[in-house]
């Protein structure tokens, strides 16, 4: 098998580029920029204007990492539309070009957020779930889905949805970086008394396991996954967690709830704080 993996110069894709590797596959990452990263080169820009053919020459499978990454405070004048054509009409360019390059099998890294932005107590989000997005990023992923299942049938390639939860590991960014720089530091947390939530997160050993299984496994073709460590934790256990394996004590203080969303209001950070 030779495959072709996209951001390759990101969080997961120079994880899974790593792996291969490792396991003897013959990989080529595409990034944005000039590397001199192993089994990297310069790819092309993701949209609709793409031109893919040489690095898909002779591969068989696609690993698509690449994407405009969800931000919190996004600056493009119209966030959606900057979203769909990277998102949707680069990746449909790419999946396109694949199928005619012969790839046999496209893994897609969509996100958590194609089922929606948070789950009632007891009901967790699942594969067959009806797309519920609430952000353009969200939207732009369950877009990209339903076209590559398109895709999928007029062209006989095979298609993996994998979408995962947040992502943690050596190398983390953005907001799981964020927290670990508040604990490292010693700053005080008002989020002692968040205990009653539970968030799904994957380490990304983990999540490239399983994009390797779903490179090569007959029954992952033409199937959606969700994925998560098995433990789901709350803020307040994960911050402590942090704080374990940074061995500096998360100073985590009891502010009640209702008091962190009544300034989170105050302070126009609602969004915030719902996902803390």
């Amino acid at each position: 098998m030779r495959c072709l993996v996209t951001g390759a110069g990101g969080f997961i894709g120079s994880a899974v580029v790593g792996r291969l590797a490792r396991d003897g596959v013959p990989v080529v990452g595409a990034v944005r920029g000039l590397s001199a990263a192993d089994h990297c080169t310069r790819g092309p820009s993701l949209d609709r204007g793409s031109d893919w053919s040489s690095l898909l020459a002779g591969c068989d499978a696609v690993v698509h990492a690449a994407a405009r990454v969800h931000v919190m405070r996004d600056a493009a004048s119209d966030p959606l539309k900057a979203y769909r054509e990277v998102n949707v009409a680069g990746t449909l360019r790419l999946a396109l070009q694949a199928a005619e390059a012969g790839v046999r099998r496209f893994v897609f890294i969509s996100s958590v957020k194609v089922n929606g932005e948070e789950t009632r107590p007891g009901v967790p989000f699942t594969a067959s779930d009806r797309p519920s997005p609430m952000d353009p990023y969200g939207v732009s992923k369950a877009e990209a889905e339903a076209g590559l299942i398109s895709l999928a049938a007029d062209t006989g390639m095979d298609v993996v949805v994998v979408r995962p939860p947040l992502v943690y590991g050596p190398g983390v960014k953005a907001n799981f970086r964020t927290m670990m720089h508040w604990v490292a530091r010693g700053v005080p947390l008002p989020l002692g008394s968040v205990v009653h939530n539970r968030r799904s997160l994957l380490a990304v050993e983990n999540l490239v396991d399983l994009i390797v299984t779903c490179l090569r496994h007959p029954a992952a073709a033409n199937q959606v996954f969700l994925a998560g460590d098995g433990e789901d934790l709350s803020t307040a256990e994960l911050l402590r967690r942090l704080g374990l394996a940074m061995d500096v004590p998360a100073r985590l203080l009891p502010m009640p709830v209702w008091l962190l969303m009544a300034g989170a209001r105050a302070l126009r950070e609602e969004a915030l704080m719902r996902r803390l």
